[in-house]
């Protein structure tokens, strides 16, 4: 994208766009070798080359942390061969290229993490490092103790045994069920994969907390900004974890008599 070179110069700490703009002036600086001297010129920092006294500049990329919450229909990839919607298409106004953490699948709802920092990323989704991952499921009929129970030790699938979670039911009616699921493994399709090991149809599923941060009134569609609070306790949290210091991982089993809704 094409900017003022005074612009492109402050970006790259080079001086404040006052003192740039004499720098400019001054024939110090060159565009793909030819020296500008015209302030307004514009140039583009990825396909030209820009020096100043015969340096190269270059500008960090400023990192982006957004929480979004996805909507069901979306694909959680940068490009889909189907031509199905990506969730990159709802982020109006985001200049910057970034990337899901993770995944969630289609037809699954809720919190989504983007950056453009990788080494970020990839530390939340190290398996060492077991974010707290929450969903809220909804299921078709009734759920019993004994399933409950068998998703909180864990539930052996075609890859093997998932780790404990944290399961409680919510509320339940005369057709559908509500129980909470969190677990800290990223494997592709867990939740609904443990709810159909031990019998249950998932008919809506949404990821509600990805470890403090939590959806809140955000409505499917809408994302921020991360504050700078929230990556520092998130950097914080995953160090922890990876040096001992964190907390374990219990399985935690919940249940709830809710009488059935008329």
């Amino acid at each position: 994208m094409q900017e003022r070179l005074q612009k492109i110069l402050s970006q790259a700490g080079i001086a404040s766009r006052r003192e740039s703009e004499n720098i400019i002036t001054s024939g110090r600086v060159a565009v793909n070798g030819t020296v500008v001297t015209e302030l307004g010129t514009k140039a583009d920092l990825e396909t030209d080359t820009i020096t100043v006294d015969g340096k190269p500049i270059a500008v960090e990329e400023k990192r982006v942390y957004l929480l979004l919450y996805k909507p069901v229909g979306y694909m959680t990839t940068m490009k889909d061969p189907e031509g199905r919607p990506i969730v990159s298409d709802l982020l109006k106004g985001v200049q910057e290229r970034v990337y899901p953490v993770g995944r969630l699948d289609y037809n699954t709802e809720g919190l989504l993490l983007l950056t453009n920092d990788g080494a970020f990323a990839n530390m939340l989704m190290h398996p060492s490092h077991e974010v707290d991952k929450g969903y809220l499921v909804r299921v078709s009929g009734h759920v019993t103790a004994v399933q409950i129970k068998k998703l909180s030790e864990g539930v052996k699938l075609e890859d093997g045994m998932t780790a404990p979670a944290k399961v409680a039911q919510v509320s339940e009616s005369e057709n559908n069920s509500w129980i909470s699921i969190t677990i800290h493994e990223g494997r592709y399709r867990q939740v609904r994969r443990m709810c159909e090991a031990v019998g249950l149809n998932v008919v809506r599923l949404k990821r509600a907390r990805y470890d403090f941060l939590e959806i809140g009134e955000m409505k499917p569609g809408e994302f921020r900004e991360l504050t700078a609070e929230e990556v520092t306790k998130l950097k914080r949290k995953i160090v922890a974890v990876g040096t001992g210091r964190g907390p374990k991982k219990t399985g935690v089993v919940a249940r709830r008599k809710i009488a059935p809704r008329r």
